[in-house]
């Protein structure tokens, strides 16, 4: 039996949403692009930002937390509690995007410094992460959407696919993050 609360609403503006969330996207990936292949980076004048790859994987690492402790309280049916989790998972995720898009204005790629097998292993990890990455905004963009619009069956078609990436996604940021670290000789 189902409660008013939890019938969709009229779907009459889906798809301005889903030009919103495509927009938002190629936007995105634009700039992500731009910043990485293109402009690659260059000193800005008093502008040091070597601190933000550690705050990048803890960021990572929380939006990982939260992700899992949302998938948690959603199976044992605490929906407000995983309404927050999410919330948080995707402030932590956007936060990390923003201190990345820093970073790599700044100061540009970070190259892995080893070599052999564990470079190997590297840019595998890294492949898989960034191709990935793409659908994690416009999945959890349309997943919100999805559930403020109580069209929950939706919601969890996308978020059966989103949560594994997404979570992937934040755990190879930190899994990088380490692998970088250890693979850059010591500073003076």
């Amino acid at each position: 039996m189902s409660n008013a609360a939890d019938a969709p609403l009229p779907r009459v503006s889906d798809r301005s949403f889903y030009l919103f969330t495509a927009v938002v996207s190629v936007a995105a990936l634009s700039f992500l692009a731009w910043l990485l292949l293109i402009r690659r980076g260059g000193a800005v004048e008093g502008v040091d930002l070597r601190f933000l790859p550690a705050v990048n994987a803890s960021l990572n690492a929380l939006a990982a937390a939260f992700l899992t402790a949302g998938w948690v309280a959603i199976r044992q049916k605490a929906r407000r509690a995983h309404q927050y989790l999410m919330v948080s998972a995707f402030a932590s995720s956007a936060l990390f995007l923003v201190c990345y898009l820093a970073y790599h204005f700044v100061h540009g790629d970070t190259r892995y410094a080893g070599g052999g097998v564990l470079k190997a292993v590297y840019l595998t990890i890294l492949a898989s992460h960034v191709l990935l990455s793409i659908f994690v905004v416009p999945g959890a963009l349309l997943s919100f959407y999805f559930a403020w619009r109580n069209a929950f069956e939706r919601h969890r078609k996308v978020t059966r696919w989103l949560a594994p990436i997404w979570l992937y996604v934040s755990v190879t940021g930190v899994v990088i993050f380490f692998m970088l670290r250890g693979s850059l000789p010591a500073s003076p």
